[in-house]
Order: structure tokens, then sequence, then C-alpha cells
């Protein structure tokens, strides 16, 4: 079994986006490394997810360069095949397969089509948590996804996406708009039992690029921004109305609409999985490709900036950041993430003593 050494800089008993359904289809495997672990994916062939340690319990071969077998997946240096739940099932050199044949297996969900990991406490990990995004099947929308691999902190990202005031400076050519605009907008900031909401409006204004392009605009919009935080996933709404058609009222399915999803998931203390889709409702001939492009290209953006960021924090890591007036809602997350952390060591002191 695993000896790892959990990490103060991870929160570990939360529902993390480990891939997209898509991913993998029946028979195959992909190794992955989520908060410093090696974890192998696999699907059986028919259909079962599974999640284990990418490490054999014989010569600590890479399960992940081996093979799915039925419902087991094989070793490929000595064949020992092990099912879902981490059991050795087979030694080819042997008939008894001694219990001490074993890896770590990982609580693992298909939702929404989303692959959800629970990386702490196996007892811990209640499904009816996993966190919801049922517009992924919701007709009303196309979607398109992704999946980045962030040389970042994966508190950078939760940082960048929960301040929106960044846009028109990164992203001018898309999803922009005015600097003024963006830093004379009040911004409300609500904490919530498990999360973050940050919600900005932006009445009368120009809108930008990305929505000219795939509305057809041609005045003022009222614009909104609404970020929700949880323990460890971003969701974003945003969009444009005709100004003054009661975008502020709820009365929205006239206008323009972004919905994104953002499963943030570490890999390491400086690299991240981030694992991303859009949704809209402008179903037009090609406009859902186009918003999935464009908003592609703004995400690529924000990923060099997390980079950069990353380097100098590299050199420099003990230096003080900051703070400025639109950092409430990143604060505010931040602080969760700290408590939250907090109180999974204090459990496990409490468990240890």
């Amino acid at each position: 079994m695993s000896n790892f050494t959990p990490s103060r800089e991870f929160l570990y008993n939360a529902w993390y986006v480990a891939g997209w359904a898509s991913d993998l289809a029946a028979g195959d495997r992909v190794g992955r490394t989520f908060l410093e672990q090696p974890i192998v994916l696999f699907r059986t062939e028919v259909g079962e997810v599974g999640a284990l340690e990418d490490r054999c319990c014989h010569r600590a071969m890479q399960l992940s360069h081996g093979q799915v077998c039925g419902n087991q997946i094989r070793c490929t240096y000595h064949g020992l095949e092990f099912g879902r739940n981490g059991i050795c099932t087979r030694i080819p050199a042997q008939d008894k397969v001694p219990a001490t044949a074993r890896v770590r297996s990982y609580p693992i969900v298909e939702q929404d089509s989303l692959l959800w990991i629970w990386m702490g406490d196996p007892a811990l990990a209640d499904e009816n948590l996993i966190p919801r995004h049922p517009i992924h099947s919701d007709p009303r929308f196309a979607w398109r996804s992704a999946h980045f691999a962030v040389n970042g902190n994966w508190q950078l990202l939760v940082e960048n996406l929960m301040d929106l005031s960044h846009l028109p400076y990164i992203h001018p050519k898309t999803i922009g708009g005015n600097p003024e605009l963006h830093f004379k907008t009040k911004t409300e900031t609500t904490r919530l039992p498990n999360g973050v909401r940050v919600v900005r409006r932006m009445p009368s204004s120009t809108p930008p690029p990305t929505y000219v392009a795939a509305r057809g605009f041609e005045g003022l919009v009222d614009r909104w921004q609404e970020i929700e935080f949880e323990p460890v996933l971003i969701r974003i709404h945003t969009g444009a109305c005709d100004a003054g058609t009661g975008a502020y009222d709820g009365n929205r399915d006239h206008g323009f609409s972004m919905i994104g999803f953002h499963g943030i998931t570490p890999e390491t203390a400086t690299t991240t999985h981030y694992f991303w889709s859009i949704s809209t409702n402008a179903l037009q001939n090609g406009i859902p490709d186009l918003v999935y492009q464009q908003t592609a290209d703004t995400f690529r953006e924000d990923q060099e900036v997390l980079e950069l960021q990353q380097e100098r924090i590299n050199a420099d890591p003990d230096r003080i950041m900051i703070d400025i007036a639109s950092d409430v809602g990143a604060r505010q997350a931040k602080q969760l993430i700290r408590r939250l952390i907090r109180e999974e060591q204090d459990r496990e002191i409490e468990n240890a003593a």
C-alpha cells in the first residue's frame, strides 16, 4: 500500500475533476498526477471507470503503461492484474495471490460528462456532495470542453478566475472592454456556506467583440458577470442583453449567455490541471465553435500570465504580494481554502492522538 505523506499545499477531502468522461473509451487508460500522487484512470470493457495508484505493488511499474483486460488492468511488466478496488486478482507465475498484493484505489464517479475523484479519506467520500453542472445536458445550450496543463500553482488560477477586472488588459480582442468600465463597476461579494459568490453588473455598456460576433448586438447592452467558487471549482455566468430589456430582473432568454465550468485540480505545488468547458445559448451555425475558440484563446492568455507569475514566485517564494480592491472575491476564496485545509489537518491530529 502507499506510504504517501499529505502535503499542506492541498485540500484532500474534496471532489476534484479527474478528466472528461470522453477521455476514456472502453479499454482505455491514462496516467495523471493529482495532488502529487500518480494515478491511473481506466475504463473497463463494460464501461466502468477505475482509479488506482499508478504503481504496481510488485516492482513499482507504472500501471498506466499496462493494458485493460476485461474488468482488470494488467501490469505490463509481469502481468499482475488488478480490479477497480485495487486488489490483485491474478499473478501469472503462481496460483495463490497474497493479501498484500494490492494498490490504493480512489473513489471515482462519472457525472455530468465529468470524472470526479476523491483524493482524501475514502470513508468521507459522499457522492451526494459532488458538485452538479446540469448545463452539460441542457438542450438549450451547446458546449465544448478542454484540458489545459498549466505550469502554475492552482491557487493562482483561483485568483485569476475570481477577479475579472483583468479582462480589458489581458483579453481586449475578445471578452475585454473598456478598462474604466471594469474598474468602476460595483462588485458584490457574498460568502456562501461552502463558497464565495461575486456579482458584477455593467449597465448600458458597449458589448465586447465576442458578444457582437455571437449575438449581433448593435447598441448598448446590460452586461453581467456572476462567479461562484466552491472547493475546488468555479462557475462563471457572463452575458448581456440589449440595454433596458430586463437582464437584471432575470429576463435573459433573449440575450447572450456564456456559462463556464472551471475544474481546478492541483497536479503539484507548481502545476495544475485545468478542465474547463464553455456553454452558450447562441446556437446558430458555427457560433458555439466560435465562442469556444475565442474562449480558448482568452484562457491561453490567462495561462501565459499564470506561468509568468509562477516563474517570479519560484525565484522569490517568500516575497509578500499586496492586495487591491478588486481582490476581495479571490481573497475570500483563499481564506476558505486555508480554513478547510487547517480543519482537515486538525482532524488528522485528533485521529492520530
